[in-house]
């Protein structure tokens, strides 16, 4: 591993000795990120993560102030990379790197490490930042350009999902602390086996099976393996009432996903004919699915 120099001596922030004793360097870039930009650092024998945060962190409604108090409470129960420091004007976060390989769906014990996690994440305190799925909503499709090719499949889309939304409401439990953004490349097994959430910029109080569902869909869960996961997680056999909730909360994420990448196609400009494309066909498959879900939950779940 070497030190990158050239334009990356311009990464570290001028106010490093907010953080470190020493003066940091850059190792080099860390892939991944899909908004923001993260870099491995040396202060003296330390490894560090500074993440520069996106410039479409308002477009994409980021609650900073929230990811930070998420963060350190996740911090001091040990389930997240150590905080080293958060930018008080919002611009960037430090943490301590993390060596180890991305969570593996199949290995041996994966599916009750991740529901161990996932309960341990759930009982932090509580922080000010709800997960409003309307307003949420609402405040993607503020920076949605109704030009693009792609308006209107999602408007076609918007009406069918407040249908979920609405349904949802009478079977949700009560408000936690959720990381809301479980992907592949925001779970870490260390070596010793332990395994971390980073990345909690979307973290906010709200239903643990958006958790779930999160999980389910970006890691490609089959049937048997959802089941497994959530019964791990309640520690109880499952219901048809809780399958019904993963249905409807799996939707619902399908519809924050495909607002936000059209979010992002808004903000960097120049939409393509393959960018309108991969909107409104993700926008299909999604109108798709919320047939089967209605079709599937006609009757009703166990109480």
């Amino acid at each position: 591993m070497t030190e990158s120099t050239g334009p990356l001596a311009d990464v570290i922030p001028a106010d490093w000795a907010r953080w470190s004793s020493v003066p940091p360097r850059v190792i080099r870039p860390l892939a991944g990120g899909l908004t923001n930009r993260s870099y491995l650092l040396a202060a003296g024998n330390d490894r560090l993560v500074l993440r520069k945060n996106s410039p479409i962190s308002d477009a994409l409604d980021l609650d900073r102030q929230a990811e930070a108090a998420a963060m350190g409470n996740a911090d001091r129960a040990g389930l997240c990379a150590p905080l080293v420091h958060c930018d008080p004007g919002h611009r960037y976060m430090v943490t301590r790197f993390v060596e180890g390989q991305p969570w593996r769906r199949d290995s041996n014990g994966a599916l009750q490490q991740l529901a161990d996690l996932l309960r341990g994440i759930h009982q932090l305190p509580t922080i000010d930042a709800t997960l409003d799925i309307e307003e949420k909503v609402a405040s993607y499709w503020q920076s949605i350009d109704p030009q693009a090719g792609f308006y209107p499949d999602l408007r076609t889309l918007d009406a069918e999902m407040h249908r979920h939304i609405e349904a949802v409401r009478p079977l949700a439990d009560d408000l936690r602390l959720c990381h809301n953004d479980l992907s592949t490349a925001n779970l870490i097994t260390e070596p010793g086996g332990r395994l971390y959430a980073i990345d909690w910029e979307y973290a906010a109080m709200g239903d643990p099976f958006y958790d779930l569902a999160v999980i389910v869909d970006e890691h490609s869960l089959d049937d048997a393996q959802q089941h497994r996961l959530i019964e791990a997680y309640l520690e109880r056999p499952l219901k048809s009432l809780d399958l019904k909730k993963l249905a409807h909360w799996r939707v619902i994420y399908g519809y924050l996903a495909v607002l936000w990448y059209a979010v992002q196609a808004c903000a960097e400009g120049g939409i393509d004919s393959g960018t309108n494309s991969a909107v409104a066909s993700r926008a299909r498959k999604l109108s798709a699915l919320s047939n089967i879900v209605w079709s599937n939950n006609s009757i009703p779940g166990d109480q």
